[in-house]
């Protein structure tokens, strides 16, 4: 008689493998969009640089990018790995940036563990979704990644974005600071026979020690960083304008369909964004190409970026550009050498056109003009997680590049308002919006990333974080009602989402959001991913299936994530108000008062960025997990958390 097949073998190996590796995997992106990815990497010399290139850019002869964009709802096929080919290689150099050493880095990358096959929720090469916008184009966003960043660290915020109708681009770094990149040398593609046709990029780990060559390095990076993120623009005009590039990607067939479908060309028009390094990348892009030809970055010895006042970007770049910064981290944009830029605000704060040395200079932008005032603050996004913010003094530092003056020591409520010597150039009269400045409780640096979903167990041991989808679904909801109070259409935010809190009445349906129904929702789904997250655990069987018939029961209140399953209004996760807020672990911060620490023992006033650049060291563990003076404790707690 045969005998029943005996699986306790194999789930006893699945089990040894999600404790080892315990990762959940990603849920579907909450907007009703499809999503699809296409990756591309163009030759330097397919490209017209706004900028000369940097001398330590010699060998870096491409460009590489991901787009997640909306896709058609009929479109299939194959999902991409969240590791990028070479996967072995991706992954020992994450598993030595997280606090391994090389060797034990490399015999692990030869396991088939789970993180070589976790997909992101994207269609690869989808048909890409006509766009159902005003202009009939869709919003475009160039999103900059942090340390140990790749083109996919980021999939949980830019898919989400693509869901809700946003094309994203997401250019991988070649400074040093990705995890690993590779370049496909050009002159090579066309060999087949050979072996050797990519040039690695290693992750370059420097030290955190607050001096001017550690600065300098870090500018060394941030030249590179920058003529990148120009390249990338460049690319992505010439994408929209059908123009012939080579994409060495050979994986993507055709860049044909989004021809005419990007919203780039109007000046103002692109969103950018970027985490840790990646926002401190924005902000000195966006002031190095605003502020281009301004006599005090004339006057830099060294700058970072000196594009052509006829180029591209320098008619893009104007107050209107929104502008997402997640976890900015400071210590790049405090060089002694760059202090010409820190005191210079974000364009946001700024007047248009900005002052120029030419005289004959006009108005690069029909759609500007100088007599409207600029958004001010209501065009930035800045969230931090506890992480950031309790690290006071680097929240401080903050709280002035977030600021009209930067220069003044102490942001000052009248910096919002006109006045000569803010050199803002505000209209006269005008009090501009104070930024959108939240952080998120219990949440950890590494929350606003992929790596908070992948790793909980790392997060919540080594780094004290909780609940990363919220994290995630925090900064979603915040990203997408900033974009809407921008005038950039995007769809709505999802009921689902909206568990951690909401007011209001929906302004498009005029239905009262159903905050119960909402939290019932929540707490099953949530209920499903933990129980995803713990594969492997010991857990009765009853309770397994009381979170499916709760799961079941609360889809049906929730709906179909369609287009109507949510609203257009979220006004809750902008709420200001100073006492415990509408929305659970959210909070605002107000930067009028901040810019100066005052030592509690004996009284002393250090300024912000002084105090945070003289505590970097000590911080270095949370910005870049190996480097904290206790590695050794640090890799036992991350093999810890990796098997426990």
């Amino acid at each position: 008689m045969a005998q029943p097949a005996d699986d306790s073998g194999s789930d006893k190996w699945s089990s040894l493998l999600s404790r080892l590796n315990p990762i959940p995997g990603f849920q579907e992106f909450t907007g009703p969009y499809k999503v699809g990815t296409v990756d591309v990497e163009i030759p330097v010399s397919d490209l017209e640089s706004p900028s000369p290139a940097p001398a330590n850019a010699a060998d870096i002869e491409t460009i590489q990018f991901r787009i997640f964009y909306p896709a058609h709802p009929d479109a299939e096929g194959k999902r991409i790995t969240w590791l990028p080919a070479p996967q072995r290689e991706h992954l020992s150099a994450y598993i030595q940036f997280l606090g391994f050493g090389q060797l034990l880095a490399q015999a692990i990358s030869f396991l088939p563990r789970h993180l070589h096959y976790t997909s992101i929720p994207v269609v690869k090469n989808a048909p890409v979704l006509e766009p159902n916008t005003p202009n009939g184009r869709w919003p475009t966003a160039i999103f900059s990644h942090g340390l140990g960043g790749s083109r996919n660290a980021y999939s949980q915020i830019v898919g989400s974005l693509a869901s809700h109708g946003v094309v994203v681009i997401c250019p991988e770094h070649r400074d040093g600071s990705a995890v690993a990149t590779f370049i496909r040398i050009p002159s090579q593609q066309d060999r087949y026979f050979m072996r050797n046709t990519r040039r690695p990029i290693p992750y370059h780990r420097i030290p955190h020690d607050p001096t001017d060559e550690v600065h300098a390095l870090r500018n060394d990076q941030l030249k590179i960083r920058l003529w990148e993120m120009g390249l990338t623009h460049e690319a992505v005009l010439a994408i929209d304008k059908g123009l012939p590039l080579n994409n060495l990607n050979k994986s993507t067939p055709s860049l044909a369909p989004f021809v005419g479908r990007l919203h780039v060309h109007e000046p103002g028009s692109i969103i950018f964004a970027g985490h840790s390094f990646g926002s401190a990348t924005v902000v000195q892009f966006l002031k190095t190409v605003f502020y281009a030809g301004r006599p005090e970055l004339e006057a830099m010895e060294d700058p970072l970026y000196t594009p052509s006042r006829q180029s591209a970007i320098c008619r893009q770049i104007t107050p209107r550009n929104v502008t997402i910064l997640l976890d900015m981290w400071c210590f790049p944009l405090l060089a002694k050498s760059m202090k010409p830029l820190f005191d210079l605000p974000l364009p946001v704060y700024a007047d248009f056109p900005p002052p120029t040395t030419d005289p004959s200079s006009t108005s690069t932008s029909s759609t500007s003009s100088s007599s409207a005032p600029p958004p001010g603050g209501n065009a930035l996004l800045a969230i931090e997680s506890s992480d950031f913010y309790n690290w006071k003094e680097h929240l401080h530092a903050t709280a002035r590049i977030l600021s009209p003056v930067p220069s003044a020591p102490v942001v000052e409520a009248t910096a919002f308002y006109d006045n000569d010597n803010n050199h803002n150039h505000t209209s006269a009269g005008v009090k501009l919006a104070e930024p959108h400045f939240f952080y998120v409780e219990r949440s950890a640096h590494l929350s606003q990333s992929d790596f908070g979903v992948l790793f909980p167990r790392l997060t919540r041991k080594v780094f004290g974080s909780e609940e990363p989808e919220r994290a995630l679904r925090l900064n979603r909801r915040a990203a997408l009602e900033v974009l809407r109070r921008n005038g950039v259409p995007v769809a709505r935010t999802w009921s689902g989402d909206l568990v951690d809190g909401v007011v209001g009445v929906d302004d498009k349906t005029g239905a009262v959001a159903d905050t119960a129904a909402v939290a019932a929702t929540a707490t099953a789904r949530d209920g499903d991913e933990a129980d995803e997250g713990a594969a492997g655990d010991n857990r009765e069987g009853d309770g397994q299936g009381e979170n499916e018939a709760q799961a079941d029961q609360s889809r049906a209140v929730v709906g179909d994530r369609g287009l109507d399953d949510g609203i257009h209004n979220d006004r809750a996760i902008l709420d200001r108000s100073e006492h415990d807020g509408v929305v659970e672990a959210w909070r605002w911060i107000d930067i009028v008062g901040m810019g100066e620490v005052v030592d509690a023992n004996d009284g002393t006033v250090t300024a912000g960025d002084q105090a945070a650049e003289a505590q970097e060291s000590e911080m270095a563990g949370v910005i870049e997990p190996h480097a904290s003076e206790n590695a050794t404790a640090g890799t036992a707690a991350v093999a810890a958390a990796a098997t426990a």
